[in-house]
């Protein structure tokens, strides 16, 4: 008979994970050990070890909790029937909320997601394509000529909305000259009037 989990399981692999998601971030995945993230997490290697048997699991873990939250949040507030520019700024919005506390699951996924093994890349990949997708399809309702066949857009525009997104953990303060929500304006406005629309 299978022992049952402690009624604590889920929170306590969820500090695990928290607190190895700072070492990977400060350390990088190949200088971490597990005996730095279960000093870190406040538990022994063994207990450590129970709930993720290597590095390579508990990076996965990290990264595919922090992609599903963000897809589901995406799931959550994508309307159809909204008019696209106000869409798009809600989807950027959710975006940048999500990442709010994040950061360092947010910098495992950017730079240790090429050490998993290439099933773990598939799944994290194909969860990445449908994030990515609730963008493509609302840039594509704004401008239909992104997606000519001559001369596909589509992606390189997408990609580089998300390239203003994926680095706000390197410079963005709390309590400074924006809020997460006025930098999701901004960003909405670069991309549906360039640069010369920013005020």
């Amino acid at each position: 008979m299978a022992r049952p989990r402690a009624s604590d399981f889920e929170d306590k692999r969820r500090a695990i994970l928290d607190s190895a998601a700072a070492v990977f971030a400060r350390q990088g995945m190949d200088k971490a050990s597990m005996a730095q993230i279960a000093r870190h997490s406040g538990v022994s290697k063994a207990l450590l070890y129970h709930y993720f048997p290597s590095k390579d699991s508990l990076v996965f873990a990290i990264i595919h909790g922090h992609i599903v939250k963000l897809e589901a949040a995406l799931a959550a507030a994508s309307d159809d029937s909204a008019e696209p520019q106000a869409q798009l700024h809600r989807l950027v919005a959710v975006v940048l909320d999500l990442y709010r506390g994040a950061e360092h699951a947010h910098q495992v996924q950017l730079n240790c997601g090429s050490m998993l093994s290439e099933a773990q890349r598939a799944e994290i990949r194909m969860i990445e394509r449908r994030i990515t997708g609730y963008f493509s399809a609302v840039l594509l309702r704004i401008n239909p000529d992104l997606d000519q066949p001559s001369r596909p857009l589509l992606m390189p525009a997408t990609m580089s909305l998300f390239g203003m997104l994926n680095w706000v953990y390197t410079w963005f303060r709390e309590g400074g000259a924006l809020t997460r929500d006025e930098y999701a304006g901004l960003v909405t406005r670069m991309m549906l009037e360039g640069i010369g629309g920013v005020r």
